[in-house]
């Protein structure tokens, strides 16, 4: 066995060639760096001392700019010192979503342990395009890919499930094999529905979507129901939300899956929101009706709190995966298919595909259903609490009762322009990161929690920013 490098090399430059993260030796020398990072990692949280820093992207920007030039050296300044200062800087110009303020989208503080699995998935770097590169880490998303689909489809003969990069490339591999069934399929989607399913209408060469009117934030079953008898005899693909981006609705699933079985439609639900109240016996019950739909829609870097990477689409039955079956003879040529080696080329549009398994099956297992549920119930709970503090305060109008843990409201009495300033005005000062959504013709401040350690005292100091903001 050759003699590990001093780990001083590792952080000085000039000590021979940098060790490597995986192999025996590995774990040896991600030690100390890893003691570099987190301790940066404080430093940063502790300079910028709130949910983002203050002075907005040109301050910022400059400040990025005058850390890491020269951005490729002439001689390199050595592990512990390009470690200690780019990490620093990343993480006091982070908007970070640990800070109970950090509020505006879907954007989720990661667990601990879901980070440190993915720390593992990067020092041993497989890739899930071919067995010989991802031997376990191929068996292990099998195994957690059909748990996941069977939460979604319990009474389904072999649901299957995809990983992906979020919702955006699950929606998008829905409507591809929609088009793979039906050809040039006609989607029908409410106004609430994620961009991405209009965008892959674009990407994928098919007709304009219909858009149904979602006069309440969901979609109208009567306006759905006229849209599907216009496209008779046209194959269409009806693409519901459970969990809006804006203002986090769940459309009326039952009733959107009769009708797609009355006209012989297909159907999707985005459920890359909501899709973890699976878990919650307090609130299964929203997403009724989702075992219905063809194809699910999950995203685990949401409420699922995984660092992104951590998308998912389920399907009820895995015969309908089968149009994304590829063949490139380097990776899973025919004989080593017939000889047992596992075909990994038709379970991505991707080739190279990291291990983002590893992290959410970590997860599962440390939790359980009863971790996970607890997780979710917090932060609906927080979602009603701050709905009720919202309520209470005169000065503040509250747009309605959160459904899933987004929160719309405003100050009373001002125009979009006020409202847009005052968001803006928070952000350059550091104080607080909130969204912004339209409903009801106007313009609305946006609370999406998502820390499950959000505390009532939390939730009055955002309030009071907010009313502070106001008056200045």
């Amino acid at each position: 066995m050759t003699t590990p490098p001093r780990l001083t090399s590792s952080l000085k430059p000039g000590g021979g060639p940098p060790p490597l993260a995986g192999g025996i030796e590995g774990p040896d020398a991600l030690r100390p760096l890893l003691g570099v990072v987190l301790d940066a990692l404080r430093a940063g949280a502790v300079a910028r001392g709130g949910p983002l820093p203050p002075g907005g992207p040109r301050q910022l920007g400059r400040a990025v700019a005058e850390t890491v030039a020269p951005v490729i050296p002439d001689h390199g300044h050595g592990a512990e010192e390009a470690l200690r200062s780019l990490v620093e800087a990343v993480a006091y110009g982070a908007a970070d979503p640990a800070d109970p303020r950090c509020a505006a989208h879907l954007h989720t503080p990661p667990l601990a342990l879901a980070v440190a699995a993915d720390l593992a998935a990067s020092a041993l770097n497989p890739s899930l395009d071919s067995w010989d590169q991802a031997p376990a880490a191929s068996a292990l998303e099998a195994e957690v890919t059909r748990a996941l689909a069977a939460e979604v489809y319990p009474r389904a003969a072999h649901p299957d499930a995809l990983v992906t990069t979020g919702g955006t490339e699950a929606n998008q591999l829905a409507v591809l094999l929609a088009r793979e069934r039906h050809g040039p399929v006609r989607i029908v989607c409410g106004a609430g529905t994620h961009h991405s399913v209009r965008r892959s209408a674009w990407l994928l060469g098919l007709p304009e979507p219909v858009t149904v009117p979602a006069p309440d934030g969901t979609t109208d079953l009567a306006a759905l129901d006229d849209a599907l008898t216009a496209l008779h005899r046209t194959p269409a693909l009806v693409t519901a939300s459970a969990g809006t981006t804006d203002a986090g609705l769940v459309d009326p699933l039952p009733g959107i899956a009769a009708l797609c079985e009355r006209h012989g439609a297909e159907l999707h639900v985005d459920a890359a929101y909501g899709g973890p109240l699976l878990f919650s016996p307090r609130h299964r019950d929203l997403l009724r009706g989702l075992d219905r739909a063809h194809s699910v829609t999950l995203d685990l870097h949401k409420l699922g709190w995984q660092p992104v990477a951590a998308g998912i689409l389920a399907v009820r039955d895995g015969a309908r995966l089968a149009p994304l079956a590829h063949t490139a003879d380097y990776l899973n040529p025919d004989d080593d298919t017939e000889a047992g080696l596992p075909d990994l080329l038709g379970r991505s549009l991707r080739t190279t595909r990291r291990p983002d398994i590893l992290k959410i099956a970590v997860t599962l297992r440390a939790l359980g259903r009863d971790g996970l549920a607890d997780l979710v119930d917090r932060t609906c709970a927080a979602a009603r609490e701050c709905a009720d503090l919202i309520e209470k305060h005169p000065a503040l109008e509250l747009h309605r009762r959160p459904v899933l843990t987004t929160v719309l409201f405003r100050p009373r009495g001002a125009d979009d322009a006020a409202v847009a300033g005052l968001r803006r005005r928070l952000l350059h000062d550091g104080l607080a990161v909130l969204g912004r959504a339209h409903a009801d013709g106007r313009l609305w401040l946006k609370a999406t929690l998502l820390n499950p350690h959000t505390t009532a005292r939390d939730l009055d100091s955002l309030i009071a920013l907010v009313e502070g903001s106001c008056t200045r």
